[in-house]
């Protein structure tokens, strides 16, 4: 049977604002995820009695999950609709959470945190779809813009609630509030999110066809030169998501509810430069914007060796890490528009192939920061020569 697609461009239709909420909300699945642990991510190594490179995989598995889920889920959203997929994965990410609390081993926990991170990935690649089914032009880019300005909001809310959470539960809880997120998303959906890919829009055939909307997009050379850039840059945050609690909190002893601040600092930068970044793109050019972020993060990787060989104070990398996902963040707007403006037809696909990069290369990347220890390449906080800072929120 002939597939039959329409390659001409949506129309742009009126787009509600609780719809728009309901779309910036599934972006969170990934930011919350991920961040909403780390507080508590060495108080669950010492509980679980697992070494630190083990714990890390608990990111990596659901970095893998989020990437693999994406790919699954996005062209099955451009066959089926966005809307009955959504419901299902948003179903499946609230049963894993609860999963993940009850884990009674550290391979248990790996194990559920990669079927969690499947669940989370159609939110995700939803979310970009859907945009691409309601917007275009600079709208479109305004969009991403503010899907990159949430994502960097619930990495802020993320560890700042897990800080104060750990003060009154254990990482089980913690994940038992994630299980309460994804309900009250679940609920969202339910009431207020309505397909955004009518009938005649979506795409026909199996997975014959789908193999070649792979193939139409790895030949299209821009695409893959935004997937890899985004790819790379991400890996890059998802090195310091596993890292950096282990070096604020053990090297240069933050509390989980310092870290938290700490972290959230950083995370206001990619928020803010997310958000600048959209309105950059449409003003100068997304190819001009992108340059500028890849600047950005270059400088801030550098920032952060100088800072690992040269032992320089907590002020050092704090800068680097605020100025490297500042760069992240200008970064994403202009490349997530130039991989998939050129496809309304098969959005999801492409949408999921972007996401496979982000969380496929940041899973490979994440437990590579732990395999030489939790205190490397500086040395022990205890060390003479390593620098003891005072505390910055005490």
């Amino acid at each position: 049977m002939t597939a039959v697609r329409t390659t001409l461009p949506a129309k742009e239709r009126t787009v509600g604002r609780p719809l728009a909420v309901v779309l910036g909300l599934l972006t969170i699945f990934g930011p919350i995820s991920m961040d909403l642990y780390l507080p508590v991510l060495p108080a669950l190594t010492a509980e679980l009695k697992s070494a630190t490179s083990s714990a890390q995989l608990t990111i990596t598995a659901c970095l893998l999950g989020l990437a693999i889920g994406q790919l699954i889920a996005g062209p099955l959203s451009d066959r089926f609709g966005r809307r009955l997929p959504l419901l299902i994965g948003v179903l499946a990410y609230t049963a894993t959470s609860v999963l993940c609390a009850i884990s009674p081993t550290i391979e248990t926990l790996i194990a559920a945190r990669f079927v969690q991170g499947l669940a989370g990935a159609v939110g995700i690649v939803i979310a970009q779809a859907s945009g691409r089914d309601v917007y275009s032009g600079g709208k479109l880019l305004r969009y991403y813009g503010r899907l990159t300005v949430l994502g960097g909001l619930a990495a802020i809310v993320g560890p700042v609630i897990g800080g104060q959470l750990a003060a009154v539960t254990d990482w089980r809880g913690v994940f038992l509030f994630l299980a309460a997120v994804g309900v009250a998303i679940l609920v969202a959906c339910l009431v207020i999110f309505r397909e955004t890919l009518p009938q005649e829009r979506r795409a026909t055939g199996g997975l014959v066809h789908t193999l070649r909307d792979f193939r139409r997009l790895v030949g299209d050379r821009v695409f893959v030169g935004a997937v890899l850039i985004t790819g790379f840059t991400y890996s890059a945050i998802f090195a310091y998501l596993s890292g950096a609690t282990y070096i604020l909190q053990g090297m240069y002893g933050l509390t989980p509810q310092q870290y938290s601040f700490a972290f959230g600092l950083n995370s206001l930068g990619f928020m803010t430069f997310g958000f600048i970044s959209g309105r950059l793109a449409e003003a100068w050019s997304e190819r001009r914007t992108l340059a500028t972020g890849l600047a950005l993060t270059v400088c801030g990787a550098l920032g952060l060796l100088a800072t690992a060989l040269l032992h320089l104070p907590l002020i050092a990398i704090i800068i680097s890490l605020f100025t490297m996902v500042s760069g992240a963040a200008v970064t994403s707007p202009p490349a997530t528009s130039l991989a998939l403006k050129g496809y309304p037809d098969i959005a999801g696909t492409a949408s999921s192939l972007l996401g496979l990069a982000c969380f496929a290369f940041g899973g490979i990347a994440a437990p590579l920061v732990g395999i030489a220890g939790a205190e490397t390449p500086c040395r022990s906080a205890s060390s003479p020569s390593f620098p003891q800072p005072p505390r910055p929120f005490a």
